[in-house]
C-alpha cells in the first residue's frame, strides 16, 4: 500500500500542473489572509513590513512532518514546497514538500519512517501572494517579481547573505487551498532570512 503513495502524489501533482488554465484569482496583491485559515490551523506570523509587491513576516513555532502511526492529525495550510535549482547537468531542481504540524501534536509530534521533523525558529520570510493554481511557469515569474520588488531594500541583502551562509532555498511556495478549491485561491512565494532585530524597520 505505501509503494502506491508516491505514485498518487505524483499523478496528483502531474494532474494539477496542467490546469493553469483556470481563472486566478488575488493575482499579484499582498496582505490577503487567507480563507482557508479561517478553516484549518495555519502558522502565527507578524507583518513586520509591507512594501510594494511584498510582505515580510516573523514566523513563529513552525514545524513540518507528517503522521505515520493512526493518530489523527487534523489537515493545516500552507503545504509548503522548498525550491532547490541545480547546477547539474541536466539543471534540474529538487523540490522538499512539508506540512504544518498542528499545534496540539507540537510537543510530540508522531515519527515516520522515511520523513523527519524540521523545528524552525523564529524566522523572517519575504513573500509575495499570487491567485489561481500554481504552475511551473507562475512560480517562476512570481519569484522573479518578488526578487524584483525587493531590490535596493535591507530585506535583499539579508535574503542573499543567509542564502551565501546557509545554502537555503531560492525560494519555497506555499499553497494554502486544496486542490479541489476552484476559487479564491491563495498562494504565496517566500524568500526565507536571517536578520537581526537592530536591523528591522522602525
Amino acid at each position: 500500500m505505501a509503494a502506491f503513495i508516491p505514485f498518487k502524489l505524483s499523478l496528483l501533482l502531474s494532474l494539477l500542473s496542467n490546469i493553469g488554465f483556470l481563472p486566478e484569482t488575488s493575482k499579484n496583491k499582498v496582505g490577503i489572509f487567507p480563507p482557508t485559515c479561517n478553516r484549518i490551523e495555519c502558522p502565527s506570523f507578524d507583518v513586520i513590513q509591507q512594501g510594494n509587491g511584498y510582505e515580510i513576516r516573523r514566523l513563529f513555532d513552525y514545524i513540518q512532518g507528517k503522521n505515520k502511526y493512526k493518530q489523527q492529525i487534523e489537515m493545516t495550510a500552507p503545504v509548503i514546497t522548498e525550491v532547490l535549482p541545480s547546477d547539474g547537468p541536466f539543471c534540474e531542481s529538487s523540490f522538499t514538500v512539508s506540512f504544518y504540524v498542528p499545534k496540539v501534536n507540537q510537543a510530540n509530534p508522531p515519527p515516520a519512517e522515511g520523513l523527519h521533523l524540521q523545528r524552525w525558529k523564529s524566522t523572517y520570510v519575504a513573500i509575495r501572494q499570487f491567485g489561481g493554481f500554481v504552475t511551473d511557469y507562475n512560480i517562476a515569474e512570481e519569484a522573479a517579481a518578488l526578487q524584483a520588488s525587493l531590490e535596493g531594500t535591507v530585506w535583499s541583502g539579508a535574503i542573499e547573505r543567509t542564502r551565501k551562509n546557509n545554502g537555503t532555498s531560492v525560494y519555497t511556495v506555499a499553497q494554502y487551498n486544496s486542490p479541489f478549491e476552484f476559487s479564491g485561491r491563495v498562494n504565496e512565494i517566500w524568500m526565507l532570512f536571517d536578520l537581526e532585530d537592530e536591523f528591522l524597520p522602525v
